[in-house]
This record gives C-alpha cells, sequence and structure tokens, in this order.
C-alpha cells in the first residue's frame, strides 16, 4: 500500500519559540496516534521562516521546554488513544 498524504494528519502541535523545536502528535489513517519530536523551524533575519530542519540533538532549553510541556502531551495523546 503506498503513502498517501492525506491520511497523515496533525492531531496537535507545540512549539519551542526561543529554539525552533516542533512536537507534533500525528496520526496516519486510523493507526494509533504518536507523537514526533522535530523538526526544527528557525527564523531568519527578517523574521520570516526557514526551511524546517531536522530536531537533531536538543539542548537544555530544548529539554526544559520538553519537560515543561510533557504533561499536556501526555494528557492530549491519551485523549486521544482509543481502547483496543
Amino acid at each position: 500500500m503506498a503513502y498517501d498524504p492525506e491520511k497523515d494528519m496533525v492531531l496537535k502541535k507545540w512549539k519551542c519559540d526561543e529554539t525552533g523545536l516542533v512536537i507534533t502528535i500525528n496520526q496516519y489513517g486510523d493507526a494509533e496516534p504518536k507523537v514526533q519530536i522535530g523538526p526544527r523551524i528557525l527564523l531568519k533575519k527578517d523574521g520570516s521562516e526557514r526551511a524546517p530542519a531536522k530536531a537533531g540533538r536538543l539542548t537544555i532549553e530544548d529539554l526544559m521546554w520538553l519537560y515543561d510541556i510533557i504533561d499536556e502531551v501526555k494528557e492530549e495523546l491519551t485523549s486521544l488513544h482509543k481502547p483496543r
């Protein structure tokens, strides 16, 4: 079965303004929702967004931000999870 971009959904998104790191909850079709760390969206000097880049290694700023939002991410993922 081929990949269908219409079935690939972002259900919830968080972005760290300081580092550009993006955390999302994604779901493909009827599959189980999953958390994705990255990409990283940085700003150009003129304030516009650059093309997304890999998250790569996380800085302490990334880690502290993730620590601050992890309960919200967990609650959102739990609410989207369907019992089997």
